[in-house]
């Protein structure tokens, strides 16, 4: 359902402001809301794979629901994603980073 008012944002937003007043502490991160999918807010976290995981533990995302990817000619850019319940919404976090040295090389056996 795409949102055509204000109103029908109210369930992210009102997300967003129980997350500033439940976790004023967390880091800051950039945040998406849509209308075109007006029950989702997302949260973004770009160089900052820290900032990322002190948001899944505060919003007891499971560990094993994190995906990992990496994208870019060069696989140069890991991603880490984790969604869950949050309120009336669906809270994405997304996570973006230099992939470590070696992480993507795979060997071929001779």
């Amino acid at each position: 359902m795409k949102a055509s008012t204000v109103d029908d944002m109210r369930a992210p937003l009102k997300t967003l402001r129980f997350l500033v007043d439940e976790f004023p502490e967390l880091p800051a991160a950039d945040v998406h809301v849509s209308t075109l999918f007006p029950d989702r807010v997302e949260l973004a976290f770009h160089d900052d794979l820290g900032a990322f995981e002190q948001w899944r533990a505060a919003l007891a995302i499971r560990p094993d629901a994190v995906r990992f990817g990496t994208q870019g000619v060069d696989d140069s850019t890991m991603n880490l994603r984790a969604e869950g319940p949050y309120g009336a919404c669906t809270l994405s976090l997304v996570a973006y980073g230099p992939t470590p040295a070696g992480l993507c090389e795979t060997e071929v056996a001779a």
